[in-house]
C-alpha cells in the first residue's frame, strides 16, 4: 500500500526533469521530437506528489518498444498502453516512484490536453493553489489510499481541463 505524500513545490523537480529529459533523448534519438515536463511539479508553486512526469513525444509512437530495455536501465518499468490507446507509459522507482513517462505520437490530441492543463495552472495561480489546497486535504483523508485520492480530486481536474482547453 502506497502512502499518499504530497508536499510543496520543490526547486529542484525543474531540475530533475531536465538530467531526464536530456536521457530520454538520448535513448530516442531520431525518433524523439520533443520532452515536455507536465503535471503538478512541472507548475511553480504547486504542491504536488514528488514525482516528475515527463511526456515524450514521438515521431512513431510502434516504436517506442523496441526502447524498453534501454528505459530499463535507465530504471523504468514498461507497462504498455496501461490503459490508454495510443500512449506508451513507464514508472521508474518501484513503489516509491519518482518519475513517471507518458509517450505519444506526434499529433495526439492527449499531449495538447496535457500542455494546456499546465499552462492554465501556470497562468492561474490561484487555481493551482485551490488545487494545491485539494491535494494536501485528500492526502490527509486518504493517507494509504490512492485510488480515493485521486477520485477525491477528479471532478475539480476535469473542471480545470475543461477550461484549459477552452482558454488555450
Amino acid at each position: 500500500m502506497r502512502k499518499v505524500e504530497i508536499c510543496d513545490y520543490q526547486e529542484e523537480w525543474e531540475e530533475l526533469f531536465r538530467q531526464e529529459a536530456e536521457e530520454i533523448k538520448r535513448i530516442l534519438g531520431e525518433e524523439c521530437v520533443a520532452v515536455h515536463h507536465i503535471g503538478s511539479t512541472a507548475v511553480r508553486g504547486l504542491a504536488a506528489k514528488p514525482v516528475i512526469d515527463l511526456l515524450p513525444v514521438v515521431k512513431n509512437i510502434e516504436t517506442v518498444d523496441r526502447f524498453n530495455p534501454k528505459f530499463e536501465l535507465l530504471g523504468y518499468e514498461g507497462k504498455g498502453e496501461n490503459g490508454l490507446k495510443g500512449r506508451r507509459y513507464f514508472q521508474k522507482g518501484g513503489d516509491l516512484r519518482t518519475h513517471h513517462m507518458h509517450i505519444y505520437e506526434n499529433g495526439s490530441g492527449e499531449i495538447y490536453r496535457h500542455l494546456a492543463f499546465r499552462d492554465y495552472l501556470k497562468k492561474h495561480p490561484q487555481e493551482a493553489e485551490k488545487y494545491g489546497t485539494l491535494k494536501k486535504e485528500l492526502a490527509m483523508k486518504y493517507p494509504t489510499d490512492i485510488e480515493r485520492y485521486i477520485e477525491g480530486k477528479e471532478s475539480f481536474v476535469k473542471e480545470m481541463e475543461k477550461r484549459a482547453l477552452e482558454e488555450f
